[in-house]
C-alpha cells in the first residue's frame, strides 16, 4: 500500500475525512479568506517598511495604533471565515440556483466578474455611509486619525453580520459563480490595502482617472466637509466620477482623518460597537414605530424632531455640527 493510501485510511477510519465533506460545502466562499491569510504577511511587511519612513511622525503613526489596527483586522477575519461560509453561502446557492444566465467561466467572464464586484462594491461603500445600519460596522474604519497602511486593517468583526454582501446578490443571479464573485471581492480588498498611504503623492494622470489611488482615498478618509461621502470606488474610481461623488485631493486643503464625532477609546469592543449602542439609544426615544425604524435605513447624521410628536420627516444635522451627546 502506497504511503499516501495509508494516510487517507488513517482520516477514513478517524471519521475526520466525512466530518471535512460534510463542512466543505459551507466553507467554499472561504476561498478570499485564504487569500486573506496569504496576503496578511505582506501587508505586515509593507506596514514595518512604512513604519520605518514615518514612525518619529506622531501625526502619521503611532505604534499602540497600528497593532490595535491589526487586532481591529483579526477579530474581522475571525468572524469572517467562522460565519461567511454559514450565513452567506446558503443565500448565494440559492440565488445561484435560480440564476438567469449560463455563464462559462473565461477571459470574458472573468473580466466581467471584476467589474460587477467593483461596481457592487461601490454601491455597497455608499450605503455603508449613507444608511446608518451599515455605518454602524463601517465606522470603526473610519475612526482613525491617521492614514497608513495599518488603517486598512482596521475592520468590524460585525461586517459578516450587517448584510453587506446582499450587494453581491444579483451578480449570483444573472449567473456568475459566488465562489468567483468572493474571490474577486478579496483581490479588490488587497488592492485597497495600498491606497491607505501618505507616502504616495498622485500617481500619472490616466491611472488617477481610472483607478482608485493613494489620493483619491486620502479625500475619501478625509473629515473635512467637502470631503465627507466622497471616492467612494474600490479599485476603479470611475463609478465616483460617473455618480457625481468624486473629490480630487486638495493640496491647498489637505485631509483631516477620523470620523466628525470623534471617538476616543482603545477598547476593541468600544471600537466595534459604539454606533450601535448610539443608534439603538436614538431608536429608543419616544415616537412612532417607523419613524423609530428610521434610524437603521437614514444617513448616520438624521435624528428625528425632538419639538413635535406628530410624525414628521426627520431632518439633517450636519456633520460637523454634531449632536452633543454623540460620539
Amino acid at each position: 500500500m502506497a504511503l499516501l493510501d495509508m494516510m487517507r485510511a488513517v482520516l477514513e477510519d478517524s471519521g475526520l475525512l466525512a466530518l471535512w465533506h460534510t463542512l466543505a460545502p459551507w466553507l467554499a466562499l472561504d476561498e478570499r479568506q485564504l487569500i486573506f491569510m496569504v496576503a496578511t504577511p505582506i501587508f505586515i511587511g509593507i506596514t514595518f517598511w512604512e513604519y520605518r519612513k514615518i514612525r518619529h511622525d506622531p501625526k502619521l503613526m503611532d505604534t499602540a495604533e497600528a497593532i490595535r489596527n491589526f487586532a481591529l483586522g483579526a477579530g474581522y477575519q475571525v468572524t469572517e471565515l467562522l460565519f461567511a461560509g454559514i450565513i452567506t453561502f446558503p443565500v448565494y446557492a440559492l440565488c445561484y440556483h435560480y440564476r438567469l444566465f449560463e455563464l462559462e467561466l473565461n477571459w470574458l467572464t472573468g473580466f466581467l466578474t471584476f467589474l460587477g464586484v467593483d461596481f457592487c462594491f461601490y454601491w455597497m461603500h455608499r450605503a455603508s455611509h449613507r444608511m446608518r445600519w451599515f455605518w454602524a460596522a463601517h465606522v470603526v474604519h473610519h475612526s482613525s486619525e491617521r492614514m497608513n497602511f495599518s488603517t486598512a486593517m482596521r475592520q468590524n468583526a460585525t461586517n459578516i453580520f450587517n448584510c453587506m454582501w446582499v450587494f453581491y446578490l444579483p451578480m449570483a443571479l444573472i449567473g456568475f459563480n459566488p465562489v468567483w464573485i468572493g474571490v474577486a471581492y478579496a483581490f479588490s480588498l488587497v488592492y485597497q490595502f495600498f491606497v491607505h498611504t501618505t507616502l504616495v503623492g498622485r500617481l500619472p494622470g490616466w491611472i488617477e482617472r481610472v483607478f482608485n489611488t493613494p489620493s483619491h482615498h486620502r479625500v475619501h478618509h478625509g473629515r473635512n466637509p467637502e470631503y465627507i461621502d466622497r471616492n467612494y470606488g474600490g479599485t476603479l474610481i470611475i463609478w465616483d466620477r460617473l455618480f457625481g461623488t468624486f473629490a480630487p485631493e486638495n493640496d491647498a486643503n489637505p485631509p483631516e482623518y477620523g470620523i466628525t464625532r470623534q471617538i476616543h477609546s482603545t477598547n476593541l469592543i468600544v471600537l466595534w460597537t459604539h454606533e450601535y449602542v448610539d443608534m439603538f439609544r436614538d431608536m429608543s426615544r419616544p415616537g412612532g414605530l417607523l419613524s423609530r425604524l428610521g434610524h437603521l435605513w437614514r444617513p448616520p447624521e438624521w435624528q428625528r424632531p425632538t419639538t413635535s410628536n406628530s410624525e414628521q420627516p426627520g431632518t439633517l444635522h450636519e456633520r460637523n455640527h454634531p449632536e452633543p451627546d454623540r460620539h
